[in-house]
């Protein structure tokens, strides 16, 4: 299922008004205000230095920001750390990786916002994680070394670690920005039907156009710092936005789940 709109939207999940976040004093985000559904998969866009990882780093929590950030109505400020790990999951580009660790102990990681402080995994956590590897195809790995995985392979372990966390809000940084195309699509159609299984809420930043507008409900483009178009893929994605904002030449394509984006030389 690629593109489509949620059969039932709910209430808002992730509301963001005004956000804006400095690093090392040097604005980075400026103002954003973006907003995603129940079920919803939309993705941020933008060229390289918009804003769009430090956004969603500071969406997730992770970063100091300015404005207002909701959860399903809560203001992030007002959330304890656990609180906000069982309500959100946060997928980075190149995730910590303790070293040596096996697959199974990366994904367990997942539940420690349910182990009480200098407590122990209860049957619940392991059947979490057990129920994570299974429904990622990632039992056969479970007693692997994670830096002994494929990209493909490593990236759907980070997945399984985010689903055992049991958030239903899905924050996925540059997804398959080192994986070939066959992954690609792989991860992603992964993400959708766990999307549709499981009742997720998606936002994801994403470099590639044309694959990003294939899986999003709506898009959201950064130049900036700041929030320059936003609506359907077919909305945002145009010759003018990405000429504009790029400075690129291209060709849209209508495709079947959404439009291609080809360029093309000057």
């Amino acid at each position: 299922m690629t593109n489509s709109e949620p059969d039932s939207p709910g209430r808002t999940a992730v509301e963001v008004e005004r956000l804006t976040v400095r690093l090392d004093g040097t604005l980075i985000v400026d103002g954003v205000d973006l907003d995603v559904a129940e079920g919803e998969w939309v993705t941020v866009i933008g060229p390289n230095g918009a804003g769009k990882s430090t956004a969603l780093r500071a969406i997730g929590g992770l970063l100091p920001f300015g404005g207002t950030v909701r959860w399903h109505g809560r203001a992030v400020a007002d959330m304890h750390r656990r609180e906000r790990a069982r309500a959100v999951a946060t997928v980075l580009q190149s995730p910590v990786v303790p070293p040596g660790v096996r697959v199974f102990d990366y994904v367990l990681l997942g539940r420690t916002p349910y182990i009480p402080p200098l407590g122990r995994e209860s049957a619940a956590d392991l059947e979490a994680a057990d129920e994570a590897l299974a429904a990622l195809d990632l039992v056969p790995f479970a007693g692997r070394r994670l830096d002994t995985l494929s990209g493909g392979e490593r990236q759907r372990v980070f997945l399984a670690r985010a689903l055992a966390q049991g958030a239903g809000i899905l924050l996925l940084d540059e997804p398959t920005s080192a994986l070939d195309i066959g992954h690609q699509q792989e991860v992603l159609e992964l993400v959708d039907r766990l999307r549709s299984s499981r009742g997720l809420t998606v936002l994801a930043t994403m470099h590639d156009l044309s694959t990003a507008g294939e899986y999003a409900d709506r898009m959201v483009l950064l130049s900036g710092g700041r929030v320059v178009a936003a609506g359907t893929p077919s909305e945002v994605l145009t010759e003018e936005n990405l000429a504009e904002h790029y400075r690129v030449k291209v060709r849209i394509i209508p495709g079947d789940h959404g439009p291609l984006v080809v360029a093309v030389r000057t």
